[in-house]
């Protein structure tokens, strides 16, 4: 491990999705994904990166073994947490606080009882020793030559049911060598203002350095982190995309971009706030959970414009609809099409796909009738941006784009007297003035059709062999559309370099899935730079 670079002490980025947020339902962390995600966000730039509870469980320890070896940290310090010594004995002679040591981390975060209920009932101690627990742990710790962080559990609980205790869990922390007391909202149930009024009390009357700590199960865990910096908390605790037990922690992504931007306050290294989405999304990816469409700053949807009065003034300015320039988080503008649109959004759509409309008024309103007639049928381009290219085109060439024709095309599903099934397609078509019929089994009449159209293709486009359909999702639609379209289908498709989706409706899924596939192929081969039939 690499010594880190030397940065600005007067504000912590600390995070603990490796710890609290690991605590999420749906979570389970290998020493693998700890480690790939601790690469991310010492990648990303935070101050501190609490990699779990040494001795607690192997799997922390080795982390902490392994990370030590593996992980050349440039800008964060690897954190271990534990608690304080248990009552009546010392600290020197504590195999817990021990294991802490033999972590190697040069930062250690002890958790300790704040609330004097807690204390009572959950440690079964007097008041007094537990001051003299916080006391004795962390002057041991600095003997020893490292960092020490507390957290103050249950803080703003214990604040309400005594004050003079809870602040004076601080003062021993803080006279014991603690760089940092943290406020921790371990319910979650705290509002900003109240967050903000207790911080400003606190600071005022103890002088200890102090950290925020924020569990999110009022929905207000960001805000109450920021409010807590607008009182003087200089150390923010949080995890990635809010990651964390019940409801989640605070989430560290719009922490810090509100503190970069809103704040003005330089908390990351130069350029890392571009590198936002990307760390986010990878993240994600490592603990095998979708990313959140909607989270802000991040989410795909943190910057898509689907009204038409919002395109009308983004076309003018993107200002007046975006609080930030995308860009400075990693993240792009999306126009989406769907019925709401107007002909600024299909200018705008057009442009971002490529497509020069010219300001021609007779093709936009072309375009956008056609779009809000099938929308009505039951189509949606909002999630199919390849289908809709694939209209734009049309209606800009003033006929399809053909790369094929299909004659006709048939599934067949067989049962079985064993209870199986044997599924399988024939398409018939024309390709470059060839006549091609195909046959194909699959595991479903889908999948056999998507079989026998690549078999009849793929000899004459050998850039399918490339393409693979990843995710198909079929949505029975309400009979309210006004005609017999009753069936959805998304279909999304890749090359290995990039992803694109496409929709298909119809009276019965297999022809709504024929649409898609017929889509999903014309658009690879477009994108492939294959030249269509004439």
């Amino acid at each position: 491990m690499t010594e880190t670079s030397e940065l600005d002490d007067s504000f912590h980025v600390f995070d603990t999705t490796l710890r609290d947020g690991a605590q999420r339902e749906g979570i389970n962390l290998t020493v693998a994904d700890k480690l790939a995600i601790a690469r991310h966000l010492d990648d990303f730039g935070v101050g501190f990166i609490e990699g779990g509870w040494p001795g607690a469980n192997p799997r922390d320890t080795e982390f902490f073994a392994r990370a030590q070896k593996e992980i050349d940290f440039r800008h964060a310090q690897l954190v271990a947490f534990g608690a304080t010594r248990r009552a009546g004995g010392r600290a020197s002679e504590d195999p817990q606080v021990k294991a802490l040591l033999d972590s190697g981390a040069p930062v250690i975060t002890l958790v300790a009882k704040s609330h004097d209920r807690h204390v009572e009932l959950a440690l079964r101690t007097t008041l007094e020793e537990n001051l003299e627990m916080v006391r004795d742990t962390v002057s041991h710790l600095r003997e020893q030559g490292r960092r020490v962080f507390v957290d103050c559990e249950h803080f703003f609980d214990g604040y309400r049911a005594n004050p003079e205790y809870a602040k004076s869990v601080v003062r021993a922390a803080a006279e014991a060598g603690a760089d940092v007391v943290v406020l921790c909202d371990t319910n979650g149930g705290m509002l900003p203002a109240q967050v903000q009024a207790v911080v400003s009390t606190v600071l005022a009357d103890t002088g200890a350095r102090l950290g925020i700590h924020a569990q999110d199960d009022t929905g207000c865990a960001v805000a109450n982190t920021l409010a807590a910096v607008d009182a003087g908390a200089t150390h923010v605790q949080c995890t990635a995309n809010g990651y964390g037990e019940r409801v989640g922690n605070s989430n560290l992504f719009p922490v810090v971009a509100a503190l970069e931007l809103k704040y003005g306050k330089k908390v990351l290294p130069d350029g890392a706030l571009r590198e936002m989405t990307r760390i986010s999304h990878a993240i994600a990816e490592v603990v095998n959970l979708t990313p959140s469409t909607h989270q802000p700053y991040v989410g795909v949807s943190a910057f898509a414009h689907k009204a038409g009065l919002h395109a009308s003034a983004i076309k003018v300015d993107p200002d007046l609809y975006q609080h930030i320039d995308p860009e400075q988080v990693g993240n792009t503008m999306r126009m989406l099409v769907s019925d709401m649109a107007g002909r600024a959004s299909i200018e705008l759509k057009g442009k971002e796909l490529g497509v020069d409309l010219g300001g021609d008024r007779e093709l936009i309103g072309r375009v956008v009738e056609r779009v809000k007639e099938r929308e009505l049928k039951g189509y949606t381009y909002e999630a199919a941006d390849a289908s809709f290219e694939l209209l734009l085109r049309e209606e800009v060439a003033g006929k399809p784009l053909r790369y094929f024709s299909t004659e006709s095309w048939r599934a067949i599903v067989e049962d079985r007297p064993d209870g199986s099934h044997a599924n399988e397609a024939t398409v018939k078509l024309w390709a470059k003035s060839e006549r091609i019929v195909a046959t194909a089994e699959g595991n479903g009449p889908v999948n056999a059709l998507d079989r026998a159209l690549r078999v009849a293709l793929e000899r004459i486009y050998p850039q399918l062999a490339k393409m693979e359909l990843v995710d198909y999702k079929v949505r029975i639609l309400e009979g309210k559309h006004g005609t017999n379209s009753t069936t959805r289908v998304l279909i999304s498709t890749t090359d290995g370099a990039g992803e694109w989706s496409t929709v298909g409706v119809a009276e019965n899924v297999i022809a709504a899935s024929w649409q898609a596939l017929e889509d999903a192929y014309t658009y690879g081969l477009l994108r492939a730079g294959v030249e269509p039939a004439q």
